[in-house]
């Protein structure tokens, strides 16, 4: 979806003509304050909110008529609770805000501090989001049309360009996931990798099912052999300046996750598109990262393929050879992206970069454990430290989980390096797939005992997909959890 277009005016928001006013309030033990504005716009709004019974609570949204003296037709007031909102606080109530407004025309954004503008935008355009099928019949809600951010006199472009290539990343991600799976396959989203990507300092190459066997890429050619519909593997380049830190991210793209052979029930499938956010995510977060010009180096791993069931389909028993030779046996099918995954880790290993994310809907085990808005976040200390203060910078929510090392004889196999499961197992299954994934991250030189290159695993199971209600910035569905994150991460690693 196209995001609202989004401008700044140097008027006081008081003299600026809209649908709507948008303004943050706190509550004061004198009574509700509207920030941002000045001392009779703000006693005016807060009488008018004091007399519907509004209680600036976080993310409380009361939309009403302007009172005297202002030259929007409405007033969205959004709750902060307090004087000195943080950030993430600031982002939901803008978020909400925009939800509320449905197809309005025009609104007009006011930012609690000048600090916070960047918050606020995003926030706002984050809400504002709504997905678009093509060919739909009915009409659609067509959202807020534009959005002009009362700034003053401060230039605002740069906070403006910073929230409009955050929120269209994450856009991005909504519309890929949201596709439905018969249009959104793993050739067809290779064609949308190349066509977001023109126009930007990124190079994309696309290896077909002949390139993947010449590779050795055994994990995805296996996974995806069941299907009529071939795998592919998407490398997204930005920068190749060897001085600069060089960031790796690998995306799990299934696009349809029936289960193979190890059949999902009918239920557990609907909603398996879904099973390619990752790969969604590490995409735009490259692409926003290219447009913002970031000085670092970053390459993108999409591991693309559909699980189905069929007559070609891998069977439990069988044993893949994955690129670099290691050998896993697969005894549940349906763990089919952990063996995606570690085609591509073992790529991105190959090229010795100086961090390695992966980002997967990687286990139903996730979602048990932290619910549907954490993601579970593993690997090496220092780097996840590094995802845990990019997490914080941007509101997501990620939670440190541990790599057992005893969980490691769980995957023993007799007939291969390792197996991809352990059928029957209930225990730690979250992390059973993170001490999988760690077995396929490479070393920092070729010397047999130089130390790992550094890595961390978002198991984003839970959050991607908001299964309940909208709230804040979120909707109901794909949520577009830990672009955002990436973006953060990819400017913390070039500042660094």
């Amino acid at each position: 979806m196209p995001l609202p277009d989004v401008s700044s005016a140097p008027a006081p928001a008081a003299t600026i003509e809209g649908d709507a006013l948008i303004v943050f309030v706190a509550r004061t033990p004198e009574g509700l304050q509207p920030l941002g504005v000045d001392e009779a716009t703000s006693a005016s709004v807060s009488a008018a909110l004091d007399a519907v019974g509004a209680t600036a609570a976080a993310e409380e949204v009361v939309r009403i008529p302007s009172p005297a003296g202002l030259a929007a037709r409405s007033v969205v007031a959004a709750g902060v609770g307090s004087l000195t909102p943080d950030a993430e606080t600031v982002r939901r109530a803008a978020g909400s805000a925009a939800r509320t407004l449905g197809t309005t025309a025009t609104a007009i954004l006011v930012p609690p501090t000048a600090e916070l503008t960047t918050a606020a935008l995003e926030g706002a355009l984050l809400g504002a989001y709504r997905y678009v099928a093509e060919g739909l019949t009915a009409k659609p809600d067509a959202g807020l049309g534009t959005l002009t951010v009362a700034t003053g006199e401060r230039d605002a472009r740069d906070d403006i360009h910073r929230a409009q290539v955050a929120a269209q990343a994450v856009a991005t991600v909504r519309d890929l996931v949201t596709t439905p799976p018969h249009a959104l396959f793993p050739a067809s989203f290779a064609e949308r990798a190349v066509a977001l990507a023109e126009g930007l300092p990124l190079e994309v190459e696309v290896l077909d099912e002949h390139d993947l066997a010449a590779g050795g890429f055994g994990g995805i050619l296996g996974v995806g052999q069941g299907s009529s519909r071939p795998p592919r593997l998407v490398v997204v380049r930005y920068n190749r300046d060897t001085d600069l830190p060089h960031l790796a991210l690998v995306g799990k793209g299934i696009t349809f996750d029936s289960g193979g052979l190890s059949l999902k029930p009918a239920a557990s499938m609907v909603g398996m598109k879904y099973d390619m956010t990752g790969a969604a995510t590490t995409l735009a977060a490259t692409v926003a990262a290219a447009q913002l010009g970031l000085p670092v180096r970053i390459t993108t791993w999409l591991c693309l393929a559909e699980n189905m069931p069929s007559g070609t389909a891998i069977r439990p028993n069988d044993v893949l050879t994955i690129r670099g030779g290691r050998t896993v046996e697969v005894l549940n099918t349906d763990a089919e992206g952990r063996l995606v995954m570690a085609d591509g880790l073992v790529a991105a290993s190959e090229e010795q970069p100086d961090a390695i994310v992966d980002v997967a809907t990687l286990t139903g085990a996730a979602r048990v454990a932290l619910g549907e808005r954490y993601s579970g976040l593993m690997g090496d200390d220092e780097l996840v430290a590094a995802v845990q203060r990019a997490a914080d910078a941007t509101g997501e929510l990620v939670w440190p989980m541990p790599l057992p090392a005893e969980l490691r004889a769980l995957l023993s196999t007799d007939v291969a390096d390792i197996a991809n499961a352990k059928p029957g197992n209930t225990a730690a299954g979250m992390l059973l797939a993170g001490v999988f994934l760690q077995e396929f991250v490479g070393r920092r030189s070729d010397e047999p005992d130089a130390p790992r290159i550094p890595w961390a695993h978002l198991d984003i199971a839970g959050p991607a997909n908001n299964s309940g209600g909208a709230f804040g910035y979120t909707p109901k569905g794909s949520s577009g959890v830990a672009t955002r994150l990436l973006i953060e991460l990819a400017a913390g690693l070039s500042a660094e």
